[in-house]
């Protein structure tokens, strides 16, 4: 039976600058029982699509032509109140994100309550009851419903939001990106949760996501959309394993695999059309590599293809088989890293047991760190800056009997050479973004330190924080924070050349250069834009040519591609592994995408709760990890085949409290394979080391008790 049936869709944005068509005939159905993938890059139409079904189309949007149907009634038709009545009971929604869904004033018990009862006619303490057992099936303790939305993270409240939505038992559940940004053991999580109650309840769902991973395990069908119109859909299997389209190839083929570490990623070249009119022609004509005559001047339509369940737009579709075969040679696409892997040896950062805390305490005691003073303390003289210093023991008596310490990096040590990558990685809340910032010198040390380009971090705080700036540049995860909302893309470029009087008489093709380096082209097209003209991928680009510009000798990346789709994620990657290899430039990639770093890093560090658990060359600890936190981010990647098995990475509670960290191992109360000394003693680094591979951990993987002992007996003679 027939749920959901979209037809001939077509939507339009009414803007100053004249009409976007955003969908443009976009046809779909979705059985009862069945998970319904729609994917494509960014502006492809599918959020409009989602929202069309939803009836939560701004009031600028005008719906052309088609239908919508639900269980046959035409949603399209319904009043407001009909609408409402309709939505939560039968038809829930997920959106992309969850901390603007939730009402920050309000409980998230409460929030659920208010919910249930706009539909039910249930009492206080039986809406309260089902919170309660709604925050248990996703995962949550039940006694937290009180707390609000600030006082969980953020894969906690992806799941408040699901337990809102399943809180009725709906007939179809729409997941706009529900896992986008999130880390790959939460998001193992989050669809295991909806694919948990789903199945209790027996909905359908149509996921809404840019992952082809994500579909690929949890979907039955799909669409590829890409330019408002649908490119290719059918079962699963058929068009993630013989995709028929050129798009198709290009989006599954950007999607890193753990197994392919050696290959260079594959991206889809140019930019998603505007769609200031209806295509004339195919909509993926200009960036296509194997466009035909036929391709500029007819659009192609959506047509069966021979074997069950499968159609594509594509004229060449005949050639199906060759085309996927070029498609996974990146030169197809006009894509290459230039130049080998740089082996210099020149150590561009030294770290050693770099420390940075924060104090709870708001006062000016609270918020000096250990055995020194704070630079984010102001409104004190130099003078008293140097009597707090020169009292530091005192104080850090005093600070160590008062409150506790935030440990956000607690003994990181650590080394860059000139053209290398290496990678960070851990789940969010390990202190990944706070080692950045340090090192940045955005952020106090409050031990340890580190040395750069042959400097220690005291000489570029005592006056010299300029000359680190031009040759350390950090790119942060969210560029349109990091980016003046009131400077064109011209102007947001021009200012570091400016600010540090580089390049004086050739700023105009500096500017011009950069932008075309990181693949904004054709420039003139972007230089009087400014940042909310610009796509999330548009704008990544533009922070990552301010970074550029000055010629910096070292890229801290602070997640600076979690939130892009596959496809600019690649171009983003691929260029940074380019400039490491052919301009020397040493990189630091911060992320929680293991599967990404793999394809690009030199070497990894397994970040937790402030401290690295592995450290050794990508090869080393994709093909033999050590550390059981290690494992549980690999077995956590998604596959990409949907005929695989995989199962969900379930780790048990969330990361400890990094105030109160207990005396044992961090990981010991989520290892299975913690024992008595785990939670009694905590393993250094090199607790267990082979040939520059080192885990935290009495228990390492693949490793016996005899084998230990005998490496143990080993170190003591060498010693």
């Amino acid at each position: 039976m027939t749920l959901l049936d979209v037809e001939d869709l077509a939507v339009r944005y009414e803007t100053r600058d004249g009409p976007l068509y955003s969908v443009n005939g976009v046809s779909f159905s979705i059985d009862d029982g069945v998970n319904y993938g729609l994917s494509g890059e960014s502006a492809s139409g599918k959020s409009t699509t989602a929202k069309a079904i939803l009836g939560l189309l701004p009031d600028h949007a005008v719906i052309e032509s088609g239908s919508v149907e639900f269980e046959g009634r035409d949603l399209l038709a319904l009043t407001p109140s009909q609408r409402q009545d309709m939505l939560w009971e039968e038809i829930a929604f997920i959106p992309q994100t969850a901390i603007d869904a939730l009402d920050p004033v309000m409980t998230v018990g409460g929030q659920i309550v208010q919910a249930i009862q706009t539909h039910r006619e249930l009492s206080d303490a039986n809406a309260r009851r089902r919170a309660r057992e709604l925050f248990e099936a996703v995962g949550l303790d039940a006694e937290r419903t009180d707390e609000y939305p600030h006082q969980f993270s953020a894969g906690m409240r992806q799941r408040v939001v699901i337990a809102m939505a399943l809180a009725l038992e709906p007939k179809l559940i729409v997941a706009d990106e529900p896992t986008t940004g999130l880390d790959v053991i939460v998001q193992d999580k989050i669809i295991d949760n909806i694919l948990q109650i789903q199945e209790e309840t027996d909905s359908s769902l149509l996921l809404i996501t840019h992952d082809m991973s994500v579909i690929a395990e949890t979907c039955d069908e799909m669409s590829v959309m890409y330019g408002g119109t649908v490119m290719e859909q059918g079962r699963v299997e058929n068009v993630l394993l013989n995709p028929a389209n050129p798009y198709t190839m290009g989006l599954k083929n950007a999607f890193p695999a753990l197994e392919d570490e050696d290959e260079d990623l594959v991206s889809v070249p140019g930019e998603p059309p505007n769609l200031e009119a209806e295509p004339t022609g195919c909509v993926f004509e200009p960036r296509c590599p194997f466009a035909s005559e036929a391709c500029a001047t007819r659009e192609p339509e959506v047509e069966a293809l021979p074997y069950r369940n499968h159609s594509v737009a594509c004229h060449n579709a005949e050639h199906g088989a060759w085309m996927r075969r070029d498609a996974e040679d990146a030169s197809t696409w006009g894509w290459s890293t230039e130049g080998s892997r740089s082996d210099s040896g020149e150590v561009l950062l030294e770290v050693d047991e770099l420390c940075t805390w924060y104090e709870r305490s708001e006062s000016l005691l609270g918020r000096l760190p250990v055995g020194g003073i704070s630079p984010n303390v102001t409104g004190i003289s130099n003078s008293l800056r140097r009597w707090y210093e020169q009292r530091g023991e005192i104080l850090t008596e005093v600070l160590n009997e008062g409150e506790s310490h935030v440990r956000a990096v607690d003994g990181v040590s650590l080394s860059v050479s000139r053209g290398e990558i290496l990678g960070v990685v851990g789940e969010s809340g390990c202190g990944k973004t706070t080692l950045g910032q340090t090192l940045a010198l955005l952020e106090e040390p409050t031990r340890g330190g580190f040395t750069f380009d042959g400097r220690s971090h005291e000489y570029y705080q005592d006056g010299n924080l300029q000359s680190l700036r031009q040759k350390l540049q950090i790119v942060f995860q969210n560029a349109y924070d990091s980016l003046n909302p009131r400077m064109t893309v011209e102007q947001l470029v021009r200012e570091p050349l400016t600010i540090h009087n580089y390049r004086l008489d050739e700023r105009d093709t500096a500017v011009y250069e950069t932008l075309e380096q990181v693949g904004m082209a054709p420039v003139e097209r972007y230089l009087d834009k400014y940042p909310n003209e610009l796509s999330g991928g548009q704008r990544q680009r533009v922070a990552i040519a301010r970074a550029l510009v000055i010629d910096p000798d070292f890229l801290i990346c602070d997640e600076p591609a979690s939130m892009l789709d596959v496809s600019l994620k690649a171009v983003v990657l691929n260029l940074l592994r380019s400039l490491a290899n052919t301009e020397g430039i040493g990189v630091l990639y911060i992320s929680h995408d293991l599967a990404s770093l793999t394809r690009i890093a030199d070497r990894l560090a397994i970040m937790y709760l402030g401290r690295f658990v592995e450290r050794g060359r990508t090869a080393q600890i994709v093909g033999d990890p050590k550390h059981p936190y290690t494992e549980a981010l690999l077995d956590a990647v998604p596959e990409t085949d949907p005929r695989g098995s995989r199962d969900r990475v379930m780790l048990d509670g969330e990361p400890a409290d990094p105030v109160d960290i207990s005396a044992g191992c961090r990981f010991a109360s989520r290892c299975p394979k913690a024992t008595d000394r785990c939670l009694e003693t905590e393993p250094e680094l090199d607790s267990w080391t082979a040939e520059e591979h080192s885990a935290a951990c009495f228990h390492p993987a693949g490793v016996t008790p005899d084998d230990e002992s005998a490496r143990i007996e080993e170190r003591i003679d060498t010693d």
